[in-house]
């Protein structure tokens, strides 16, 4: 099992190791070491940080690195962001690097209530 998300979603919380670990009744140095990888948290912490993050027990375990390197070329996973109180996402560097997305440029949103929403550059269209 890989636990390299712990550390970016108690980031992505706002919370310190120290607050992780009161809510979880640990010490502070087994949160560091769990997102350092020299041991893993029982099943109960995983389910107890799953909740608290509001992300599924998969997402914890799961390496995003090693399934980004299983896809093909063309199809990204570029980890996880979360909607702001203004409902404004954050879009990864390496997301807007892939598809030329700069500040200013025009995004369509598309939603299917079944498969999810995608979002589509186009700029190109406005600059002509």
């Amino acid at each position: 099992m890989n636990f390299n998300n712990l550390k970016l979603y108690r980031k992505q919380n706002g919370y310190t190791q120290e607050q992780v670990a009161e809510k979880l009744g640990v010490s502070r140095q087994a949160v560091a070491k769990w997102e350092r990888g020299e041991s893993v948290p029982d099943i109960e912490n995983v389910i107890a940080l799953a909740d608290m993050y509001e992300v599924t027990v998969d997402s914890l375990v799961r390496n995003m690195t090693s399934l980004e390197d299983k896809r093909s070329d063309k199809k990204h996973m570029f980890g996880v962001t979360r909607v702001n109180d203004k409902g404004q996402i954050t879009l990864p560097k390496k997301c807007r690097d892939i598809f030329g997305i700069k500040t200013g440029d025009a995004l369509l949103l598309l939603g299917d209530e079944d498969r999810g929403i995608a979002v589509v550059k186009i700029s190109e269209i406005f600059d002509k």
